[in-house]
């Protein structure tokens, strides 16, 4: 005996962001709509964050710049933010020289030391 398979999205777990893949590059015309995608993607997931595959956006460019901080700001205004997976390592220097900072999937989080902790070292003890 089998069950109908319901119908509708597959449940998804709050923990687990949405991804979007980019299929390449974007055009003018097609951002409004990407922006519209995130929107709608993390009021179905709740899980607060996308993760947009980046991977065949091909140069990077002005325009990348400004499709993903478009898309940034809409995951923004709707309570969330966007994640990159895959950015090229030219992307993401360009990103970070106009100062545009997103969290990449799969590395790690960096924080800044903690304040006010100092190493005491010994008189007469070498450096390390």
């Amino acid at each position: 005996m089998s069950s109908a398979r319901p119908s509708g999205l597959p449940p998804v777990d709050a923990m687990t962001p949405a991804v979007l893949v980019l299929p390449g590059p974007v055009t003018r015309d097609e951002v409004s709509g990407l922006c519209e995608d995130v929107r709608a993607l993390l009021e179905a997931t709740g899980a607060g964050v996308v993760v947009v595959d980046v991977a065949a956006i091909g140069p990077p460019g002005l325009a990348a710049v400004d499709l993903l901080a478009r898309l940034e700001l809409a995951a923004r205004r709707a309570g969330g933010r966007i994640r990159l997976q895959d950015p090229a390592p030219s992307l993401h220097a360009l990103l970070d020289l106009v100062g545009l900072r997103f969290e990449v999937e799969g590395q790690a989080e960096q924080r800044e030391p903690a304040l006010r902790v100092e190493e005491e070292v010994e008189p007469g003890e070498p450096a390390v």
